[in-house]
């Protein structure tokens, strides 16, 4: 328990002082978002503001990762440092996107190839280290290793972790377009993972028996709470009207973390629920590009990512960002729900 507190304070603390310090260098320097020219109009104003503030939340959650262990002399583990490499793996993708954007002074970064070629690189290497240093199940699963229990094999594993990672970090990607929702959202979605990691960890001693099998579930709940720390610390900056933007870089690391957690602790059907907000928005743009070539031109929403069809009809852009937050905390309450049925209802299977 203290560690998971001291990882989640030092990466507030560290997270906000980066992120104060970044749009202060950022802002000396003229480097700032430009902002695509198709989206609402009420955007444009926010032209030239700083971006790259996911740089101050990967160092928040390596930081608090790091030094909460030293300082209250906990243990690494493999899963742990494997899914906080992830993290910092993806996020320097998304820098390099990010920088591009600045440096070019247009609202493109990375060429769709490369992008694609920088996240598969980290998602197969997390998923070759996952299978190769850690005791993950390969099992497609639900709540538990064994729910339902379908085996992939360690290839089917890895190929499916890599789309995982793949269709999350995109997701986060396309919700990061109003200030503080995808950072709001991701406190959420991390929360619940700090909760089953935690709940995974207790359960393992109980006379009941171990019927997850994570060895490593507590330093998961710390990387969860590094990383709810590391957003609230971007989020005091971050929320409407933003100081900065997190960029690619935060997007893709979110995502990633969000996948890798789901991974490792053997949960990978319920972070679509967990997760739900950055599906439905995934699905708002598959759905407007598919409505678009079906009827020779219809649009099915107003504008896609979903949010700024919202925006379009009138809302608020602070309404649309708390109304889907509240989303998304209901989402991840339900994962939760469905996380702690399965335990009550497992716990009479065991002798």
């Amino acid at each position: 328990m203290i560690r998971l507190l001291l990882s989640g304070g030092l990466a507030f603390v560290i997270a906000a002082l980066g992120t104060k310090l970044l749009i202060d260098l950022l802002t000396r320097q003229k480097i700032g978002q430009p902002i695509r020219e198709d989206g609402p109009q009420g955007h444009m104003t926010k032209a030239g503001t700083p971006t790259m503030g996911g740089l101050a939340i990967v160092a928040g959650a390596g930081g608090g990762y790091v030094l909460s262990d030293f300082i209250s002399g906990g243990v690494f583990t493999r899963s742990g440092l494997l899914a906080m490499a992830a993290i910092s793996a993806a996020g320097v993708v998304g820098f390099f996107d990010d920088w591009l954007k600045v440096s070019r002074e247009r609202n493109l970064g990375l060429n769709k190839r490369m992008k694609m070629a920088g996240l598969l690189l980290v998602a197969g290497g997390f998923a070759f280290g996952a299978t190769q240093l850690t005791a993950v199940h390969t099992q497609l699963s639900f709540t538990r290793w064994s729910s339902p229990g379908f085996e992939l094999g360690t290839i089917g594993w890895m190929l499916w972790a890599v789309l995982v990672i793949l269709a999350m970090s995109n997701g986060v990607n396309l919700t990061d377009g109003l200030d503080g929702l995808a950072a709001g959202s991701g406190i959420f979605s991390f929360a619940a993972y700090l909760a089953i990691g935690f709940w995974i960890f207790r359960q393992t001693d109980q006379t009941n028996g171990d019927i997850y099998d994570v060895p490593h579930a507590l330093d998961l709940a710390v990387v969860a709470v590094a990383m709810i720390g590391a957003l609230a610390g971007f989020l005091w900056f971050n929320a409407a009207p933003a100081e900065i933007f997190m960029g690619d870089t935060g997007s893709l690391a979110i995502g990633t973390g969000l996948a890798t957690l789901a991974l490792l602790s053997n949960t990978h059907l319920l972070l679509p629920i967990i997760g739900g907000i950055y599906v439905t928005e995934t699905l708002s743009v598959i759905l407007q590009v598919g409505w678009f070539k079906m009827t020779g031109g219809k649009r099915l929403f107003r504008m896609a990512p979903i949010h700024h069809h919202f925006e379009l009809l009138g809302w608020p852009e602070t309404k649309v960002i708390i109304r889907f937050w509240l989303v998304a905390g209901g989402l991840a309450a339900i994962g939760l729900g469905f996380f702690y049925a399965d335990w009550v209802n497992s716990v009479e299977l065991v002798p």
